[in-house]
């Protein structure tokens, strides 16, 4: 199967580098695509001057800052453009390991159609959360899974491995989140698909460099969607 990697990046210059040495050691013959919106701290220069070095390296530059779902969807057509039958996608500060991402491709192969790595499952972990991020995340999930009607422990997990033709099937480019939403809406329709998900235990660390691009009006998207996604599913369509 031929695997792409898609690592969307905004000022991950002190990230970038050792993240695309490490997943080229990881998966030799995947596609490695960065997928930059304009960072003004030279993200994308880095990343090509990589790419040259270690071969395998797409570079798109977006021309502004718009979205974590957004530059997935933007991500997602290039890949699935491109032939590739497994898209992983991951965060660019190392809280996703990617020692994982071979287990994770190997899952697609034996017949998962989305594999996501999460919190959440025996064998998960947050280490050196503290107590109010940690219950704030799990009651996230429970109530996003609650709502939805999902069984997933970790539904706003970014780290994923899809099938492409599964990816297809549920048309992710009618998906309209922007932000981490955007990993609950896929959930949700691969879910309704009836297609095979798997969680594999990872453990979430926090960024060393740079900083997070998670904020309130993003929890706020977030919730405000799967909320509304809960309710119009429960309310009877009319013929």
């Amino acid at each position: 199967m031929r695997v792409a990697v898609l690592v969307p990046t905004y000022e991950e210059a002190g990230n970038v580098e050792p993240l695309l040495r490490a997943l080229r050691e990881q998966v030799p013959d995947a596609t490695l695509m960065v997928i930059d919106d304009a960072s003004p701290d030279g993200t994308a220069d880095i990343a090509e001057r990589v790419g040259e070095e270690i071969g395998g390296v797409d570079v798109f530059r977006r021309p502004t800052k718009d979205g974590l779902g957004n530059a997935y969807r933007e991500g997602f057509g290039r890949a699935l453009a491109g032939g590739h039958d497994v898209l992983v996608t991951l965060d660019a500060d190392f809280s996703h390991d990617p020692e994982v991402v071979p287990e994770m491709v190997a899952a697609v192969e034996r017949g998962a159609d989305l594999v996501i790595g999460s919190r959440y499952v025996p064998g998960g972990s947050t280490p050196n959360w503290p107590v109010h991020r940690r219950l704030l995340s799990r009651w996230g999930n429970r109530y996003t899974g609650w709502v939805l009607g999902i069984g997933v422990n970790d539904v706003t997990s970014g780290f994923r491995a899809y099938r492409a033709d599964t990816l297809r099937a549920i048309r992710y480019e009618t998906t309209q989140a922007s932000g981490y939403a955007f990993m609950t809406e896929l959930a949700r329709r691969i879910d309704a698909e009836g297609a095979a998900i798997r969680e594999l235990p990872i453990t979430f660390r926090d960024r060393v460099r740079g900083t997070s691009k998670m904020s309130g009006r993003i929890i706020v998207e977030s919730m405000g969607r799967v909320t509304w996604w809960g309710v119009r599913d429960r309310v009877p369509r009319r013929r």
